[in-house]
């Protein structure tokens, strides 16, 4: 896929998309702590918003969906869930999303890759924390369960993504 033209709104605009964008974001993670999905390790998900994280990001660059992740990460922690989640969350979408703006600076407009790389470093981050939270290191022995995890979960949002764009840019950009 080639480079998403990234085009400048009236600030009134911008705000409205990243309210739509936000509110897109919200839903996505209520709807994703409503699905009971058993998986190898505890609070494992399927990273829903990030599809939107992923579409922001591509459409809009990196501020942009910067502001909608951590307005996503703070509300969902005060609406849904405690302290510890908001802490997790927090490592998981920082080390996720610096990923992915580097990524995006390489791949220009892959989202399936950017995704990918999202979902690694996403899992990555909340362990590292989870380590810092139990002052150990040990739960490094759900590393290989959280990276493939990460990775089927990144590439499916980012798959998802890559369907989307295409249309979502028409819409936007040239409607």
């Amino acid at each position: 896929m080639e480079k998403v033209e990234k085009k400048k709104f009236s600030p009134a605009m911008r705000l409205a998309y990243m309210g739509i964008f936000l509110a897109l974001a919200l839903i996505f993670s209520y709807v994703e702590a409503l699905i009971p999905i058993p998986f190898a390790v505890p609070g494992m998900k399927l990273g829903l918003p990030n599809l939107v994280i992923v579409v922001c990001l591509c459409l809009f660059g990196p501020l942009p969906a910067l502001c909608i992740n951590v307005l996503r990460v703070i509300l969902v922690g005060v609406l849904f869930t405690n302290a510890y989640s908001l802490l997790f969350s927090l490592f998981g979408a920082a080390f996720s999303f610096a990923a992915m703006v580097l990524v995006e600076e390489v791949f220009h407009g892959s989202p399936v890759v950017t995704s990918v790389f999202g979902g690694l470093f996403h899992n990555t981050g909340q362990l590292l924390a989870a380590a810092l939270a139990v002052s150990t290191f040990q739960v490094a022995y759900y590393l290989p369960a959280l990276l493939l995890s990460g990775f089927v979960t990144g590439l499916i949002i980012g798959i998802l993504a890559r369907i989307i764009l295409p249309r979502l840019h028409l819409l936007l950009f040239k409607g």
